[in-house]
C-alpha cells in the first residue's frame, strides 16, 4: 500500500495531499518496528508531499512526527531545514533522528530562529556548540550558555566568554551551569561579579546573577559531599535521586548514576536524557532504585523533553515490571560495549 501511494497525482490540491499525508503517518506510525522498505516507501511520500503543502500544514505535520524514532532522516532533514522556522523548530529541538552532521549543516547555514531551537535540545556535542558559539545572536548563547547538555569545548568556553562582554545575561546563564569545571567556574564567577559592581552592567552588587552564581557554586559542592554521603552509606539512593530529580538538576544526578553505575559522566548524562526510556530504566533497576524514585526521575524527563503524562505512567508501569536480575545482566552487557567502543 505504501509503495502504491508514493504514486500520487501531480494535480492533488494541497488540503488533499495534507489528507493522504496525514493517514498514511497514521498508518506508518501503528507499525513500532518499521522495515527499511516501509520507511524508504513512506518517506518518498513524505518528500513528495511537503513542498506543496501550506506553511501551516508543514507545521502541523512537523509538531505530529517531531519526536518520532522511526521517521526516515530524509525526511527529519527536510522539515529541520525548513525556510519557516516554526515548522522547523520543534524537530530540531526534540528529533532523536537528527545526527551530529544534520544539526551542523543547519547551523551554519539557517536562522538564528533555527539556531535558537538547536540550542534547547537535550545533548549537544562540542562540534554543534562550536557553531552555535560562533554563528549565534544573543538568544541563541543565552540558550547555549544555560544548556547543560551541550557540551563546550575549550575554543567554545572562550569565545562565549569573549562574547559575553557587554551581554550579562551570558555570564549569568554561564554561572548557573551545574557543570562548570572549578577553573570555569571560578573565572565565570568573576565575570558577574564585575558586571555587577557599581559601574558593571547590574545596579546592585548583590543582585539576582550574583546570587545564582553562588546558588550554582553550592550546588556544585553539594553534590561533591553527596556522593561522599553514599559512598559511606549515610544516605539514601532512593533519597540523594529523589532530590535531584525534583530540583531538576539533571547533571548532578548524572553525576550520581556515573559514580554508583561506574559509568563516565557523560554517559549518564546520555542514558539519563535521551528519549528512549529504556536505558535510564535498565540503570535505575540495576540499581535496584525505588519506584517513587524513579517516578520523580520521569517527571524530570517529561518537563526536559515534553513527554505527556500518559506516557511517564506507562513508563513507570514498565520498570515496576523489569526485572532485577535482567537489568544487572543488560547493564553489565552495556558496560562491556561501552569500554569496547
Amino acid at each position: 500500500m505504501l509503495r502504491a501511494l508514493t504514486q500520487m497525482p501531480a494535480d492533488m490540491s494541497s488540503d488533499s495531499r495534507r489528507q493522504l499525508l496525514n493517514a498514511v503517518t497514521d498508518l506508518f506510525l501503528l507499525d513500532n518496528e518499521p522495515t527499511e522498505l516501509a520507511k524508504e516507501h513512506y518517506g518518498k511520500i513524505a518528500l513528495h508531499a511537503l513542498p506543496r503543502l501550506e506553511d501551516d500544514h508543514r507545521r502541523d505535520y512537523a509538531e505530529q512526527v517531531a519526536e518520532m524514532e522511526t521517521l526516515p532522516r530524509e525526511v527529519a532533514t527536510s522539515l529541520a531545514g525548513d525556510p519557516d522556522s516554526e515548522v522547523a523548530r520543534l524537530v530540531l529541538k526534540l528529533s532523536p533522528v537528527l545526527t551530529d552532521a544534520d544539526l551542523a549543516a543547519i547551523a551554519v547555514s539557517q536562522s538564528q530562529r533555527h539556531l535558537a531551537a538547536i540550542a534547547e535540545r537535550s545533548r549537544l556535542s562540542e562540534s554543534v556548540t562550536d557553531i552555535l558559539v560562533e554563528r549565534g545572536d544573543r538568544i541563541v548563547l543565552e540558550t547555549v550558555s544555560g544548556n547543560e547538555g551541550a557540551d563546550l569545548s575549550d575554543h567554545g568556553f572562550e569565545r562565549l566568554i569573549e562574547r559575553s562582554v557587554g551581554d550579562a545575561g551570558i555570564g549569568l546563564a554561564l554561572s548557573t551551569r551545574s557543570n562548570l569545571t572549578p577553573g570555569r567556574a571560578d573565572r565565570v564567577m568573576r565575570i558577574v561579579e564585575e558586571l555587577s559592581g557599581e559601574n558593571g552592567l547590574w545596579s546592585k552588587p548583590n543582585d539576582e546573577a550574583v546570587t545564582l552564581a553562588r546558588q550554582a557554586r553550592q550546588h556544585r559542592l553539594e553534590v561533591k559531599l553527596l556522593l561522599v554521603d553514599l559512598a559511606a552509606n549515610k544516605r539514601t539512593l532512593d533519597d540523594v535521586v529523589t532530590m535531584l530529580a525534583e530540583e531538576d538538576r539533571a547533571y548532578h544526578l548524572a553525576q550520581v548514576f556515573a559514580q554508583i553505575g561506574e559509568i563516565s559522566i557523560e554517559q549518564a548524562l546520555r542514558i539519563l536524557m535521551q528519549r528512549d526510556v529504556s536505558g535510564i530504566a535498565v540503570l535505575s533497576r540495576a540499581l535496584n532504585l525505588g519506584a517513587a524514585a524513579f517516578e520523580a526521575i520521569l517527571t524530570l524527563r517529561a518537563q526536559r523533553l515534553l513527554f505527556a503524562r500518559k506516557s511517564a505512567e506507562d513508563d513507570l508501569k514498565s520498570y515496576m515490571q523489569l526485572d532485577l536480575a535482567t537489568a544487572e545482566r543488560t547493564l553489565r552487557f552495556l558496560k562491556m560495549k561501552l569500554k569496547l567502543a
